[in-house]
């Protein structure tokens, strides 16, 4: 446990960002998920799915908690099943 007031702040800090940040990529997970079901059942809904989870993924890579390169290899894996049906 620290004693010094900064650190004791940085740990309070950590905790919230943790749980932004574990919110977020849940929410990511949740959204691929759905994203990928819709693409391969072939639904009418699948371009709106695919739009909201590219969105995501932007997002999250904005605000560092994926990485850039990650996100951009979900979008074209997603875009690619997409383009097949």
């Amino acid at each position: 446990m620290p004693n010094i007031a900064s650190a004791k702040k940085r740990v309070r800090v950590t905790k919230t960002k943790t749980l932004r940040n574990k919110k977020i990529k849940s929410n990511l997970k949740t959204v691929l998920k759905k994203a990928y079901k819709e693409i391969e059942e072939k639904s009418e809904g699948a371009k709106e799915a695919l739009n909201v989870a590219v969105k995501k993924l932007d997002k999250a890579a904005a605000k560092g908690i994926i990485h850039k390169n990650k996100a951009s290899n979900k979008k074209s894996n997603l875009q690619l099943l997409y383009n097949k049906i």
